[in-house]
């Protein structure tokens, strides 16, 4: 029993680190980390928010699934950017679920600050059904307002073959 479970601790805490996930060729751009995990609501309230009612986010960018609902699976992602700001990016997170073998696909538009920015992407409300559900796998990439890929990480599982 102790050896399941040390297995699934250890398969649980490798799906959470991105592989070798790296810049496009002289985009500039990179992902410095990527944190998956679940945060309750309460976990973003600052002192300030019961003073002046609307949430303080520090230095950081929230962009959420629904953007009402502060309670959700976050991707907490550090972007490198050695270049002017990007205005007209977007995050695009695949994500695979335990409910199906498709990936989920989830757009979150904004620019991109120059040098080093943290953007917590949340899926909330309808799109993560609870804090026991982990991702199977993911990726996450980062494109222009072109559509050119700056900057992609992925899961370890990401890449794994399928099976006939």
């Amino acid at each position: 029993m102790r050896l399941i479970v040390a297995l699934l601790v250890f398969t649980s805490a490798l799906l959470a680190l991105p592989s070798n996930g790296s810049a496009q060729e002289n985009t500039g751009v990179d992902f410095v980390r990527i944190w998956p995990s679940w945060r309750e609501a309460e976990s973003f309230v600052r002192i300030s928010e019961y003073f002046g009612g609307k949430e303080n986010t520090g230095r950081q960018t929230m962009l959420r699934t629904h953007p009402d609902e502060r309670a959700g699976f976050y991707f907490l992602t550090r972007t490198r950017n050695k270049s002017a700001e990007l205005t007209g990016a977007k995050f695009i997170l695949e994500l695979i679920t335990p409910d199906s073998p498709y990936p989920k696909i989830f757009t979150f538009p904004t620019p991109v600050k120059a040098g080093q920015h943290v953007f917590n992407l949340g899926l909330t409300g309808r799109d993560w059904v609870g804090q026991a559900v982990q991702p199977i796998a993911w990726r996450l990439r980062l494109l222009s307002a072109e559509d050119r890929e700056l900057a992609t990480a992925q899961s370890f599982l990401w890449n794994l073959p399928e099976t006939e």
